[in-house]
């Protein structure tokens, strides 16, 4: 499938970060992280196709296909090398752009993200695209949000989760659904030796969906990759854990 042309906002200025959302999310959910990084970077927030206000070509997609997305992005705006964050699916893009476009990538942020679902996944996956094509977007937002916040966040900022569940049910069905197919097939595990990005993994100690366990796997196979887990932090540790989270991501593009 040809690359397609991604909607992204800019801002700040020097070397390039580009930062990856979580499925069912769009480029404002790097909104705290963007404000912190733009002071040293110039920083890109990209729609994943499918999402916000990015094409929706007809799916099924892959991880390559949307890494390729990406360096489409990097080619049209004149950057030959970029920094990447990326939060769960965009974890696993940036899995994806790391092995396959490894001359473009400085260093790289996988946050709550895994490299395989193991066995299972598929059948996790279909369920997904199966509750969604029935049901629409509707029909997995409650799941979705349970997975995102801890409770303890979800009862502090009513308001911030009825805002990311407004995101969720206004995604495409038909986007969310194709990149679903991507994820299904996630199987990176066996080829992070080759990753030779200075990286680092960022955990959070409450997040269901992507467990400590999964990063913990991820840093034992990328060399000298770092591993830090965010106290309390669900899937969504840019959002629920934005302090923290945007210490640690600074702080690591930062460091000599």
């Amino acid at each position: 499938m040809s690359s397609v042309a991604l909607h992204a906002v800019e801002s700040g200025s020097g070397e390039a970060v580009v930062l990856v959302h979580a499925i069912g999310c769009d480029h404002r959910m790097w909104d705290s992280l963007a404000a912190v990084l733009s002071a040293r970077f110039r920083v890109i927030r990209l729609d994943v196709r499918g999402h916000g206000k990015s094409p929706e070509p007809p799916g099924p997609y892959s991880l390559d296909d949307l890494s390729d997305d990406a360096a489409a992005l990097l080619d049209a705006r004149g950057i030959e090398r970029a920094h990447w964050v990326g939060l769960s699916m965009g974890g696993m893009i940036g899995q994806a752009f790391a092995l396959a476009h490894p001359q473009r990538l400085h260093r790289l942020v996988l946050a709550n993200t895994t490299s395989s679902y193991g066995a299972e996944g598929p059948k996790l996956w279909d369920a997904r695209i199966k509750a969604v094509s029935e049901g629409g977007m509707a029909a997995i937002v409650d799941v979705v949000m349970a997975r995102y916040f801890s409770d303890a966040f979800r009862e502090r900022h009513p308001e911030i989760v009825a805002a990311y569940r407004a995101r969720v049910l206004s995604t495409p069905a038909k986007g969310y659904v194709a990149c679903c197919a991507a994820i299904r097939e996630l199987d990176f595990t066996r080829d992070l030796s080759r990753i030779r990005a200075r990286t680092l993994v960022i955990a959070g100690e409450k997040d269901a969906g992507t467990p400590v366990a999964m990063s913990e796997e991820i840093m034992r196979h990328i060399a000298g990759a770092q591993l830090a887990v965010i106290p309390g932090a669900a899937h969504l540790s840019a959002v629920d854990s934005a302090a923290d989270f945007n210490a640690l991501a600074l702080s690591f593009l930062t460091e000599p």
